[in-house]
């Protein structure tokens, strides 16, 4: 027997971020703006154009373009029941549209609304739940790119270990390997420098000054069955870059792997 997805998940929220409706366009709306906040993205830039994000090794999402206004409006679907590995007929496509409002004093709000229809199978629920929780995030990114790096192409580097541990536990003894401070505080860490920008549950953003510039998000998350992944996600903007990422990024690995997670 078919089902039917007829149960409704929204999800909205709204960042106002420094810029033009074109520079935030630029940001939210293009390949090379997309990859150096949120996750390396492949993107046609037209309406009906395809997208992919890129989730880590054999692991992403795939959609395409369903309204697209510059600088205004931009729509787009991914197959959600791909990506999960669930049945196409109990899910409806999930749709994300961006809102673009320029504000007095240069600056935008961006209004962003999540939208599909399930089943109402506990997995769903958890689905978006953990969405907003790991998506919300990157929109702290996309504020200090704007604020910093706009128009500027990155270069990621990333890494992650597992722990075993509960988020908190985890959480802790990785803030403080790194020297996390409050917002504002200065982080020196191996050969990185920078400024703590951003403070939330289980992450934080961090504004590089050495050795290159750019961003780095640092984050925990539980797995289940008593462990937790500890990662890293450094978006890089210098001639550099992609230098750094061949020399640092499984040092980086191995930094995370060596931490020594306290026990309670």
């Amino acid at each position: 027997m078919s089902t039917t997805p007829n149960v409704p998940y929204r999800l909205e929220f709204s960042v106002e971020v420094p810029g033009s409706p074109e520079q935030v366009w630029q940001a939210i709306a293009t390949a090379k703006g997309m990859s150096a906040w949120f996750l390396p993205t492949e993107l046609e830039e037209r309406e009906g154009g395809s997208l992919h994000f890129a989730m880590g090794p054999d692991m992403g999402s795939d959609g395409h373009v369903t309204g697209w206004e510059p600088p205004r409006r931009l729509v787009y679907e991914e197959d959600w029941a791909a990506l999960m590995g669930k049945d196409p007929d109990a899910l409806s496509p999930l749709t994300s549209e961006f809102l673009v409002e320029a504000q007095s004093g240069g600056t935008c709000v961006v209004r962003v609304t999540s939208s599909g229809f399930g089943t109402g199978a506990d997995w769903e629920s958890e689905f978006w739940e953990e969405m907003g929780t790991n998506w919300i995030p990157f929109f702290d990114n996309l504020r200090l790119y704007l604020s910093h790096f706009a128009g500027q192409e990155a270069t990621q580097l990333e890494a992650a270990a597992s722990h075993p541990g509960d988020g908190e536990t985890v959480w802790s003894t990785l803030r403080d390997a790194f020297g996390l401070g409050d917002v504002g505080t200065t982080v020196a860490l191996r050969d990185t420098t920078g400024t703590v920008e951003v403070v939330g549950e289980r992450q934080a953003l961090v504004r590089l000054t050495a050795p290159v510039p750019g961003m780095l998000s640092v984050f925990v998350f539980e797995e289940g069955d008593g462990k937790a992944t500890v990662g890293l996600r450094a978006y890089l903007f210098s001639a550099d870059a992609a230098d750094y990422v061949r020399r640092e990024e499984s040092a980086w690995e191995v930094w995370l792997r060596e931490l020594t997670v306290r026990a309670d």
